[in-house]
């Protein structure tokens, strides 16, 4: 029988290094890891869904405001949570009260929050730029997923229903729920396939997708105008973009500047056509494959800042889709894009609630008809010096309108 092992001095203090060495290696990975410079205070529940509501109230009062630098539009989660994000925070709120329900907080500048698929996507600025993408659960501030990929050091994020978008001036990626990347397109630092890019030097101008089609607009050296992309939005392989169509767009003037992308709506796009020598404001619908379908005059002009809603699921039997020329609202069909109606004196695109469409106006929230775009009447409140423009998001009967860099929400005192 061997005799037990006995433990040395010198077993003692090589046991007692290896000790230190983890622990000091632990420690060096602690400080420079994300999670050092994270809080994350999480709920224990979702609260439950809010009803829809069909009928808009008549009176409205503020209930509560809070800075949210790092949105566009107000943003909803889980179908019950408000979320504002501002610096490096993003909160989860009560949708009466405004108290937080949930906060995710890096010491990173957020580039852009939206909501999607009933969670919250928040892209963190680092040093490759607008490279942190996280995902949060809705209803609990949760962290699912995240990412982290080359990007421009300004980005636009949009929720595109299936997938979210983030574009810079010169790269664009499109993702999928579980935050794989379905498209790469544009400036490509370290390409795997030097040719797998079109074309190189665009600066992107604007985009927009459906679950069929990616739309882009650029400007490319040498070009006399802006030229329309449209492209497969989850290619067999997300490096090697897919194009349907790509062109020029000939029907724009050389000194014609400011086209952008309405919307997009199956396979086809809306594109706001700046007047030029030779032509007024129009509105362009194109096809699948790139191809003018129709053109639609606009009878008054165009102001520098334009807005567009999409309102319910992002397709083309459900979705409401309003476009904010800076002066009046035009509700488009959801399914052509063709426009149905407008409304003039507006400072924003609005929101759907029922069958009507709600748009902020000076003296409070005009209340029109969805189908035809007639006036049903005025609820009349105070902005106190606030004159726009004005983002609109409906959640029960609350309304939410994004005022600058401050989301403040409204609701009537039987809510």
């Amino acid at each position: 029988m061997l005799p037990p092992e006995r433990r040395t001095r010198v077993d003692l203090i090589v046991a007692a290094a290896i000790v230190v060495v983890l622990i000091v290696a632990a420690t060096i990975v602690w400080l420079f890891s994300d999670a050092r410079g994270t809080t994350s205070v999480t709920a224990e529940q979702a609260p439950d869904p809010v009803a829809s509501v069909s009928a808009p109230p008549e009176t409205l009062a503020q209930a509560w405001d809070a800075p949210s630098a790092a949105t566009t539009t107000p943003v909803t989660a889980a179908d019950s949570v408000v979320v504002t994000a501002d610096g490096g925070a993003v909160v989860g709120r009560d949708r009466r009260s405004g108290d937080e329900l949930w906060r995710y907080e890096r010491d990173l500048e957020l580039c852009g929050v939206v909501g999607a698929w009933d969670d919250v996507v928040a892209v963190y600025r680092d040093d490759r730029g607008c490279s942190q993408a996280t995902k949060l659960r809705g209803g609990t501030g949760v962290r699912d997923v995240a990412r982290n990929s080359d990007a421009d050091p300004n980005v636009t994020v949009t929720d595109e229903g299936t997938y979210v978008s983030s574009r810079g001036d010169r790269r664009m990626e499109l993702w999928r729920s579980d935050l794989v990347r379905t498209l790469e397109y544009g400036r490509v630092d370290a390409q795997v396939n030097p040719k797998s890019q079109p074309r190189s030097g665009c600066r992107l101008l604007d985009s927009g997708a459906s679950d069929s089609r990616a739309a882009v607009l650029e400007s490319c050296p040498g070009e006399q105008a802006a030229r329309l992309t449209i492209l497969d939005p989850a290619p067999d392989d997300g490096r090697e973009p897919d194009e349907f169509n790509s062109s020029v767009l000939a029907e724009l003037d050389l000194d014609a500047e400011g086209a952008r992308i309405i919307a997009v709506s199956g396979d086809n796009t809306a594109v706001y056509l700046p007047a030029g020598s030779t032509a007024g404001d129009r509105i362009g619908i194109y096809g699948g494959d790139g191809e003018q379908l129709s053109v639609y005059p606009l009878p008054r002009p165009v102001g520098p800042d334009v807005l567009a809603a999409t309102t319910g699921p992002n397709d083309s039997k459900h979705s409401t889709i309003s476009w904010w020329t800076g002066t009046e609202v035009l509700k488009l069909d959801p399914r052509s894009l063709q426009p149905q109606w407008a409304f003039v004196g507006t400072l924003g695109p609005g929101a759907a609630m029922g069958n009507n469409l709600l748009v902020p106006v000076k003296s409070g929230i005009a209340v029109l008809d969805l189908a035809s775009g007639r006036p049903q009447r005025v609820i009349e409140f105070d902005r106190g010096d606030y004159e726009g423009p004005i983002t609109t998001t409906v959640l029960g009967g609350v309304i939410l309108e994004q005022r600058g860099d401050t989301v403040v929400a409204l609701r009537s005192h039987t809510d």
